[in-house]
């Protein structure tokens, strides 16, 4: 009996320590689960991209049969930034800034806000020679002649300031008769008048230096009293803001001094909707009509604009077999954004174009004129006290008012062909 009971015993003390060691791993397992080591941490997720760097927009080389350079780029707004920065940033004036924005508040566009840059133009219908300026584009382009036979044709353009309302820049061919570095301006008694009208006394001769409208550097035309010069006041290029005179950034016209020579010609055109061929393609740039401009582009626009269409454009769209689509053109010219726009039938509209432009760093683009620092910054208050003391309750497209910078020598009677002169601060 005794024997039977601990031969019985043993199948149940083998089931225990079974059911004990059982226990005991299972422990060991919850034990080491829970201090179990965490997963490595997942790789941070890769940068974006750096944008790439902006497209140079001062000079161009040209492709023969072709009119339209360079390309429209789109940056970001950082925190401090206004478009008249942006502006100055990348050549291009406070109108044509504004107008290629025409939702943004110049002095807050806002950071991260993406601002269209209007850095592609089509060149006037004009000869590619000499100096040709655009005054609906306020806009001026330099033809230089090729160093040596078989080089390729090159063009410079910048941003100017024209004549205001009532003292209109002329139209027509001229040419440089004469250049000074540090000019002297000899006001003349129309503009003398005007500033003690306005409750500023004049000095008959202002000499070279920070207080001289006309800059550092001056070309002198052969039409009495008309200059090509700098200015004193970098806010009113871009802007209707001289006596008659084309004014541009010191920086520009230092460019020019250098490289333009005397007897070069110079031709003044009026051309707000310019038309130009890109690679099989009719382009169309529309500007504002100046406020002075006798024509009537309202009641005849199709006819003008047909006239404004060079006979070798026509030629080119009728051998490419194109139409062109005149409800885009009567759009365009409606709403001005100062962009080439296709304007063939089944060609892209405005929006698209802007859609598929390059998006660029917002920093000065090589190869350009300034130094990414001089007359910065310009607030807005700045800007106000320099178009009041210019035209003192005009207005600035935009926001700001009125035109703005230095004054210029216009003598009545000038040689160059002028049309009815608008009222002075007439709208």
């Amino acid at each position: 009996m005794g024997h039977n009971s601990r031969d019985m015993r043993l199948p149940t003390e083998r089931a225990a320590t079974a059911a004990l060691l059982a226990l005991a791993i299972a422990g060991c397992s919850l034990f080491s689960a829970r201090h179990q080591a965490p997963p490595p941490a997942l790789p941070p997720s890769p940068a974006p991209p750096a944008l790439p760097l902006p497209v140079a927009n001062e000079r161009f080389e040209l492709t023969p049969g072709e009119d339209v350079v360079g390309v429209v780029q789109v940056v970001t707004a950082a925190r401090e930034d206004t478009l008249t920065d942006i502006g100055r940033r990348f050549n291009v004036g406070y109108e044509e800034i504004l107008r290629a924005n025409p939702k943004v508040d110049p002095w807050l566009p806002g950071e991260g806000r993406e601002i269209v840059v209007p850095t592609q133009f089509i060149l006037p219908d004009a000869p590619h020679t000499g100096i040709v300026i655009n005054i609906a584009a306020m806009r001026i382009y330099y033809f230089p002649p090729p160093a040596k036979r078989g080089d390729p044709q090159v063009v410079l353009t910048h941003p100017i300031g024209i004549g205001k309302v009532g003292w209109r820049t002329p139209e027509g061919v001229t040419k440089i008769v004469r250049r000074q570095q540090d000019p002297t301006w000899r006001v003349p008694v129309s503009v003398r008048k005007e500033h003690h009208e306005n409750g500023e006394d004049l000095d008959p001769v202002i000499g070279p230096g920070p207080d001289n409208p006309l800059g550092k550097y001056a070309f002198y035309l052969q039409w009495p009293s008309y200059l090509i010069h700098g200015t004193n006041k970098p806010a009113g290029v871009g802007l209707r803001s001289s006596h008659g005179c084309i004014r541009l950034y010191p920086e520009d016209i230092a460019q020019f001094f250098a490289m333009v020579p005397i007897g070069t010609e110079v031709r003044v055109v009026n051309q707000p909707f310019v038309f130009g061929w890109r690679d099989g393609k009719l382009y169309l740039q529309p500007y504002d009509v100046l406020e002075d401009d006798t024509r009537d582009w309202k009641k005849a626009q199709r006819k003008l604009l047909t006239h404004s269409l060079a006979t070798r454009l026509q030629q080119q769209v009728r051998a490419h077999h194109l139409q062109i689509d005149w409800s885009t053109v009567s759009s365009l010219t409606m709403t001005p954004r100062g962009v080439p726009v296709p304007i063939t039938l089944g060609d892209v509209s405005v929006e698209q174009v802007l859609a598929g432009a390059p998006r660029v760093q917002n920093v000065l683009p090589q190869g350009s004129t300034w130094d990414g620092q001089s007359d910065l910054p310009m607030d807005e208050a700045s800007f106000r006290q320099i178009v009041s003391e210019i035209e003192p309750g005009a207005a600035v497209p935009g926001a700001p008012e009125a035109a703005s910078a230095g004054a210029d020598p216009a003598a009545a009677g000038a040689a160059p062909r002028l049309p009815p002169a608008a009222p002075k601060n007439g709208g």
